[in-house]
């Protein structure tokens, strides 16, 4: 994969929080953090001729490598929904018994690299960029009409790709303590090259039982945003 030759902006305003029952500061700053997020995803370039958005959630942890806590170690995984089609089907033994078909495009990402934060009181800019894969799969699965359990799931098409992620955000404290919450802003790009990958439609089904796929090859950047809760860890009592 070529070098990424570019530079992510950001902008994150967040002015907020002026709470009466603020907790006098009695542990030092953590010294790393754990976030779960909401995510909502626009494709780039040649990738938005195939979807318009995608939604999902994310898991990232970072943990101060040096004194003053302001370079971490920072690594992600998340997942994101682009596509969705659900229709019902009549059992094998008969139509008495309904079971409803459903086949979902996803890209599932990870990756690991360096944050860098500036901490400023209750507000904590940073920026980071990892590496690691993007998996993109088309996955269908059965589950009874009046049931959210899934009985069976197959992965109908898949392809992994290098990926590497440029970004950063804001976390916004809202409570003190010996594991401080935070709100946690973020945008973030995606670069994962090209890829192969399924969306709505390409999967048909033949009289036979069988079925043909009609994969796409593009580009597949992204630009997600960010919004959850992030809750500290590590600090130690302040005596």
């Amino acid at each position: 994969m070529g070098k990424a030759k570019w530079w992510t902006a950001l902008a994150v305003g967040a002015a907020f929080l002026a709470s009466d029952g603020v907790q006098a500061q009695d542990h030092s700053e953590p010294r790393g953090f754990v976030g779960l997020s909401f995510v909502a995803g626009n494709p780039l370039g040649d990738l938005g001729n195939f979807f318009d958005q995608g939604f999902g959630a994310q898991l990232d942890g970072s943990w101060a490598m040096t004194e003053d806590g302001r370079l971490r170690l920072r690594a992600d995984v998340g997942a994101l929904v682009y596509g969705h089609e659900r229709f019902g089907l009549c059992h094998p033994v008969g139509c008495r018994i309904g079971v409803d078909l459903t086949t979902t495009n996803n890209i599932f990402f990870a990756g690991i690299g360096p944050e860098y934060a500036l901490s400023a009181g209750d507000f904590e800019p940073y920026v980071f960029g990892t590496m690691g894969l993007s998996y993109f799969a088309t996955i269908s699965s059965l589950s009874g009409a009046d049931e959210y359990n899934d009985y069976f799931d197959t992965t109908n098409y898949s392809d992994v790709v290098m990926a590497w992620t440029f970004g950063g955000g804001a976390r916004v404290r809202v409570h003190q303590g010996a594991h401080p919450v935070s709100l946690d802003f973020g945008l973030e790009r995606h670069e994962n090259g090209i890829a192969n990958f399924l969306t709505e439609g390409d999967i048909f089904d033949n009289p036979d039982g069988s079925i043909t796929l009609f994969p796409n090859r593009s580009e597949a950047n992204l630009m997600t945003f960010r919004f959850g809760v992030s809750v500290g860890f590590g600090g130690e009592r302040l005596d």
